[in-house]
């Protein structure tokens, strides 16, 4: 045991068996997440979203509706472009397929990932199409000290069929460049990059190649995952699979879905109750959240789906991935400013949770 103790560099300070296990697993994890390599083939949906903050002190006079006092705003890449970012920015190279218009928005898009080195090759750029913008107004009150939230969201999509002709194109890309990869992520948020026959296509490669595959899907896109590694719910998601598959609970549910669809794991971001990880042997495993007050939710399915990414291209048990996960997921929640995932948050957030079982002995 001193031996053991000597090893982690851990005094044991009462922790229990479980927990000195936990923190040992965060303290690797925290070595292995600073020596990521790899090629991600990534294919989904592409988005700008469009951050405008202010302070909302009144209410309009003929409306009771906030009036919002613009103080800044921003713009970022979102949906399966903010994954490439954090693809990136964790040390994995992202190979991203998608589309956007030949509009500014999309324009914008292209040469902000292009800044930050992901491949975009692989990116269509259609004439006739809006690029997909989603813009969220952020306030608070000037005089009191509290969180901003969220006021309102309004997008400017285009949901109609991709061009077959370049939506075949885009798919036989990606097809090939999967097997010299090392993990493939399908992101669809339902926008036309993801299609039935496309998505089947892709984890077949994926299959035939020995790549592992992670899709984040929309609930109406639940049989385009059919044979994936890992997807990826939210908890209300997952409550409302339950709720129109009239099961007892959740638990019952993702066992089903599990089994319907052929998925290795199903993932569930609970948000401050952590996440759960139910796996096709009917294990379930759970990382609870350590933060004390959970701000932020946007952008925690694309920080989970960059760290199952790394998780599985470590090759790590599933404990293993469901704790880097939560940590990403917590490094969002904490109040990440741009809501990207960097390989020095994720660190910093792992080490910060071990340090904290340590002293919560002493």
């Amino acid at each position: 045991m001193i031996e053991k103790e000597e090893a982690s560099g851990v005094e044991n300070m009462g922790m229990s068996d479980v927990q000195h296990e936990t923190h040992d697993r965060l303290v690797n994890l925290q070595t292995q997440i600073k020596e990521m390599s790899g090629d991600v083939v990534l294919v989904g949906d592409i988005m700008l979203d469009r951050y405008i903050h202010g302070y909302a002190n009144n209410l309009n006079s003929r409306a009771p509706v906030p009036v919002l006092k613009e103080t800044h705003r921003h713009d970022d890449v979102g949906a399966a472009a903010h994954v490439a970012r954090g693809l990136e920015n964790i040390g994995l190279d992202a190979i991203l397929f998608g589309v956007v218009g030949d509009d500014q928005p999309g324009g914008n898009i292209i040469q902000a990932l292009e800044d930050e080195e992901v491949e975009c090759d692989g990116i269509a750029i259609i004439e006739d199409r809006i690029t997909t913008v989603k813009t969220r107004l952020i306030a608070g009150r000037e005089y009191l000290i509290s969180n901003q939230q969220l006021l309102l969201r309004w997008d400017i999509e285009d949901d109609s069929p991709i061009n077959a002709e370049a939506h075949s194109t885009i798919i036989d890309q990606a097809v090939t460049r999967i097997s010299s990869a090392d993990v493939l992520v399908i992101s669809d948020y339902g926008q036309g990059v993801v299609t039935d026959d496309g998505a089947a296509r892709l984890i077949n490669a994926a299959k035939i190649a020995g790549v592992p595959v992670i899709c984040d899907p929309k609930l109406t896109g639940l049989h385009r995952t059919a044979g994936a590694d890992w997807v990826i719910f939210q908890t209300r998601g997952l409550d409302l699979m339950a709720k129109r598959m009239a099961c007892n609970d959740s638990s019952e549910a993702a066992k089903i879905l599990i089994k319907e669809n052929n998925w290795n794991n199903l993932m569930v971001l609970q948000g401050e109750n952590g996440v759960t990880v139910y796996t096709n042997n009917d294990e379930v495993i759970s990382a609870p959240c350590t933060l004390s007050e959970p701000r932020g939710m946007i952008g925690i399915i694309d920080a989970a789906a960059v760290a199952v990414a790394a998780g599985v291209n470590l090759k790590l048990e599933v404990t293993d991935i469901a704790h880097l996960a939560n940590a990403a997921c917590e490094c969002i929640m904490n109040g990440t400013q741009n809501f990207t995932l960097t390989s020095d948050d994720l660190a910093n957030r792992l080490g910060e949770v071990a340090w904290s079982l340590q002293i919560s002995q002493r």
